[in-house]
């Protein structure tokens, strides 16, 4: 057993909290984890973890271990990328974030098609409207909609994602269809708690207009925006990857069709790293050429 693999495995072990969730991301049982940390421990000739049956904690030389651990495992890391040791082939575990919205809808089957094509790699998806610490919660990939790049992260481009405004039909019988802009003034609005909450930016024959809008129900999330428009409830902005085919089968209707919300870009974001993993390069360009420029969900509308 050599100390390198050791060295993971602990600071896995540090990084989830436990060693049975340690053992399910590094794909070994938890007794080879155990192994792995008292094989440490007896090389460094003290304990590294406070164990007890709620938590583990680190000792004093368990923090001085686990800082210079890492940094010697990037640096081999690196030497493995720079020499050509490291297998070609994509492996490991990648921890990657992304709403819940998109992670249910597109992303998740995206996943299950790249990780049938690499087999060796797993992949530990969290999905959430907040926007994670990446390194501190040990994010490899943050799948993103918006315009505005973190300026500390690498952002690589996926592709596009468009919205529509629609209503269900039974809503439009009940209050009318509007005809201009100036009707959403007298339409009941579900709005974003944390985006375009009261105004919409709308546009047409390259002239963008913003809109005021108002309603009785926001939410932080966009599936929720979904569940209360079938219901009735109002009309929303809602991207075009959640609601196709809905429109074309008549369970939405398209509002004010010629007016066009602003696109958003969906990003791959990362930190920088001098050598990009092949899981976390694989990955980007499996979902850029799944999703592609133009992607196959607007297509159906």
């Amino acid at each position: 057993m050599d100390r390198i693999s050791a060295m993971r495995v602990f600071s896995e072990v540090v990084t989830r909290g436990s060693f049975t969730a340690a053992a399910e991301t590094l794909g070994m049982s938890r007794a080879m984890v155990t192994r792995h940390i008292a094989e440490l421990e007896r090389w460094l000739g003290t304990r590294l973890l406070q164990r007890s049956t709620r938590r583990l904690s680190l000792t004093e030389a368990g923090e001085a271990c686990v800082a210079r651990s890492r940094q010697l495992l990037e640096l081999v890391n690196d030497v493995e990328q720079v020499v050509g040791q490291r297998d070609t082939e994509p492996h490991g575990p990648i921890r990657v974030v992304a709403s819940v919205a998109l992670g249910q809808t597109h992303l998740a089957p995206a996943l299950v098609a790249y990780l049938a094509r690499y087999p060796r790699t797993r992949v530990d998806l969290q999905l959430g409207d907040h926007i994670p610490n990446m390194v501190e919660d040990r994010v490899d990939l943050a799948v993103r909609i918006t315009n505005e790049v973190d300026p500390g992260l690498i952002a690589h481009k996926l592709s596009v994602c468009r919205s529509v405004v629609c209503a269900a039909p039974d809503y439009l019988a009940r209050v009318g269809t509007p005809q201009t802009l100036e009707d959403l003034a007298e339409h009941n609005c579900l709005t974003y708690s944390r985006f375009a909450k009261s105004q919409w930016n709308l546009g047409r024959d390259g002239v963008d207009t913003a809109v005021q809008v108002s309603g009785n129900l926001s939410a932080n999330e966009a599936s929720t925006l979904l569940q209360a428009v079938l219901a009735g409830g109002g009309m929303a902005m809602l991207p075009t990857f959640m609601v196709t085919p809905m429109p074309r089968s008549g369970a939405l209707v398209a509002v004010l069709p010629d007016w066009q919300p602003a696109a958003l870009g969906i990003y791959g974001m990362y930190v920088s790293h001098r050598h990009q993993p092949a899981t976390l390069r694989t990955l980007l360009d499996f979902l850029a050429a799944q999703w592609g420029p133009e992607p196959a969900w607007d297509n159906a509308m």
